[in-house]
């Protein structure tokens, strides 16, 4: 007869002990996404244009950073320094955003203001206009002797035509036509210096308005090149191609860019 193999019985009083469990996955996920996000958004956070990312940027990587080191304080997670330094830099993030923000909306602010007031500046100070006498002129007809003054006190005065005659070598006087000179004056009273190189003058002449061609030689035709000081002036002579039938000529002077286009009727 066979015996069966019996397992021994513990001895009473004794533990048994079962098979040691699996270690716990180790989630490093929040605290390295925390880094990368607050890295990011510390960078862009200090971009003018892009302050507005940087700080969304950083608020994830505060929250996400504050959950890694909630799991480190578990035992889920072992990153506790990349989840401390992701949170860190968000908040880095975050206040740099709010800072450059403020920074770039107050520069905008004031570049349109500034543009603003060069409009405002550079727009007639008046609609109606005055002759060298002081006396008001029509506010859409500007005669000889006739001034304009800007919002900037910048004062442009057109003179009456006189003949001019061309030199040997002139350029731009046609044989047939007559030559007419004008001098213009620009008078500073503002209290910031003007750069008069970027005065523009042209002409027309007769009642069908053709361009009157400018003439260049040593007496005429310079043009304005330097800078005119406040409480200073300057005067240049202008001298102008024109038909010999023309019985009038109109002078066009732009001061700037940013100035208005004013106009003198010159009866020739």
């Amino acid at each position: 007869m066979s015996q069966s193999a019996q397992q021994p019985e513990a001895p009473h009083g004794a533990w048994t002990y079962g098979a040691p469990g699996a270690p716990a996955a180790v989630r490093n996920g929040l605290g390295t996404a925390a880094l990368v996000l607050g890295i990011i958004g510390a960078v862009t956070g200090f971009v003018p244009l892009l302050f507005w990312l940087g700080g969304l940027l950083g608020l994830l990587a505060l929250v996400l950073g504050l959950m890694g080191r909630g799991r480190v304080k578990r035992g889920e997670a072992t990153n506790k320094g990349a989840a401390t330094a992701g949170a860190i830099l968000g908040l880095i993030a975050m206040i740099a955003g709010v800072v450059i923000g403020v920074a770039t909306v107050k520069a905008v602010d004031d570049a349109v203001d500034d543009l603003n007031r060069t409009t405002e500046n550079t727009a007639p100070k008046d609609p109606s206009k005055k002759d060298k006498d002081g006396k008001s002129a029509k506010a859409e007809v500007l005669a000889a002797g006739d001034s304009i003054v800007y919002d900037d006190e910048l004062t442009v005065t057109v003179s009456a035509p006189k003949p001019f005659t061309p030199g040997e070598f002139a350029v731009g006087h046609t044989k047939g036509n007559k030559a007419h000179q004008v001098t213009i004056t620009i008078e500073n009273a503002g209290k910031k210096k003007f750069d008069s190189t970027l005065v523009t003058v042209t002409a027309r002449a007769g009642k069908d308005g053709v361009s009157a061609e400018q003439i260049f030689d040593d007496k005429a035709g310079q043009g304005f090149d330097s800078t005119i000081l406040p409480g200073k002036k300057a005067t240049v002579t202008y001298a102008f191609d024109t038909p010999a039938d023309a019985k009038n000529l109109t002078v066009e002077v732009v001061p700037d860019v940013w100035y208005d286009a004013s106009q003198w009727d010159l009866a020739l």
